[in-house]
């Protein structure tokens, strides 16, 4: 039922690698978008320096605040700063200073949680925001649900946890609702979610109905993918905030939602990954050692699977598409070698759009140019094959030259060894 929002997984992400992968934006921009379509939040301010958030925690208005690190990761308050400084989410009891202090400790540093990998993702913003007292935390998410080839809202009255592992102990906590595309959902339809999920008062329910109808209009008017509030809460003053929000938006969008896709902050990918979009490449960084060239998502996962059965690991997805040309396999080289882990390259081209000669000779540039001297192997088959390999043999390049992938593979995995 919630297979869709486990696409910010790394799995997820190399299975839909044949399509783009969908932008996500800092807390503070989904707070204001938020805002903008009417949906209550905390008040929030993002600041980019320490003196900065002394200067909003000053004009602020209230004396309890939270200050957060801004990185597009999940589970910032558990993180740790490559400084030492520990934890994403702090409270801010005593005055400017301490957000000073605090954002001074935060601001350039790379922040490591269990969704970033070793190295972390750098800090460039807090968010200054107030806080707040929930009675009770609810969950709510919009999303594209592949069992009902539509939209649904997910609503629970188990907010603030992993909503997997609530759906996974207790799936009767997990209320989904379909969405009408075109209308919406109504007031009836909305309210009546609310009450299923606990809201007590006329008042509560009417407000929690709006933010389900208004978050769908985001949903639609952005070309959202997904989006997940965890938690929105009922405070201790009856009001109903979202507190949290994580969207993600379709890329295949870019051209008409301009201002939502100039949010994107590309310090906060993989600059191997940034490099490989500006080329066209699908290409994902994963942790092996074994670099792949390959045309086609399913034959890149093919790759994958055949190398893993060797006792290889890939050090990264790369479909290189039908459309290739010589300079864009060179370009495809350059990516792979950057990582010092790559210990061998495995280049496995099926020539049926793909011009094999074209693979053959973007190689042979590559590895003349770059001075090449990680371990190549290549398998091709198809259009133009017996060109390609004679290329290969003509160039006096060390290019082990294989028709079977099983053999192939089994050979990239003992040269990385």
């Amino acid at each position: 039922m919630l297979t869709s929002l486990r696409k910010a997984g790394s799995l997820a992400r190399i299975t839909s690698a044949g399509q783009k992968r969908f932008l996500s934006i800092h807390e503070y921009q989904s707070m204001k978008l938020l805002n903008d379509y009417g949906i209550a939040t905390p008040k929030s301010i993002p600041a980019r320096s320490p003196q900065e958030a002394y200067d909003v925690a000053s004009n602020f208005g209230v004396d309890k605040l939270v200050i957060k690190a801004q990185v597009l990761a999940g589970g910032r308050g558990k993180g740790k700063f490559d400084n030492g400084f520990q934890g994403g989410v702090h409270m801010v009891d005593s005055s400017p200073q301490q957000a000073k202090d605090i954002a001074s400790k935060m601001l350039q540093a790379h922040l490591i949680t269990k969704q970033t990998g070793a190295h972390g993702r750098v800090c460039n913003a807090v968010m200054l925001a107030e806080r707040k007292n929930p009675e009770h935390e609810y969950y709510v998410a919009v999303l594209n649900d592949r069992a009902s080839q539509g939209v649904v809202l997910v609503a629970s009255a188990q907010g603030g946890m992993n909503i997997e592992e609530v759906a996974a102990s207790d799936p009767s906590a997990i209320i989904t609702t379909p969405i009408d595309f075109e209308n919406g959902l109504s007031k009836e339809e909305a309210v009546a979610v609310a009450k299923k999920i606990g809201f007590k008062t006329e008042q509560t329910q009417n407000d929690a109905a709006d933010v389900f109808i208004n978050l769908y209009r985001i949903f639609k008017d952005k070309d959202a993918t997904q989006i997940e509030i965890n938690p929105m809460a009922l405070t201790t003053d009856g009001e109903v905030l979202c507190m949290d929000a994580k969207f993600g938006f379709d890329d295949n969008a870019e051209f008409r939602q301009k201002e939502i896709f100039a949010l994107r902050d590309i310090t906060q990918e993989e600059p191997s990954e940034v490099e490989a979009q500006k080329a066209n490449l699908n290409f994902i960084k994963l942790d092996g050692s074994i670099g792949c060239l390959v045309n086609g998502a399913g034959l890149a996962m093919a790759t994958m699977d055949v190398l893993s059965l060797h006792g290889g690991n890939p050090a990264n997805f790369l479909d290189v598409g039908g459309g290739a040309t010589p300079e864009t396999v060179k370009k495809a080289f350059e990516i792979i070698v950057t990582d010092p882990k790559v210990k061998s390259i495995f280049i496995n081209i099926f020539g049926g759009i793909m011009r094999c000669d074209y693979i053959a000779e973007g190689v042979i540039k590559a590895a003349k140019e770059l001075n090449l001297t990680i371990p190549l192997v290549v398998r091709l088959k198809g259009t133009k094959e017996d060109e390609a390999k004679q290329m290969i043999k003509d160039s006096g390049l060390t290019i082990i030259p294989f028709d079977s992938l099983d053999e192939a593979a089994e050979q990239a995995v003992k040269l990385a060894s």
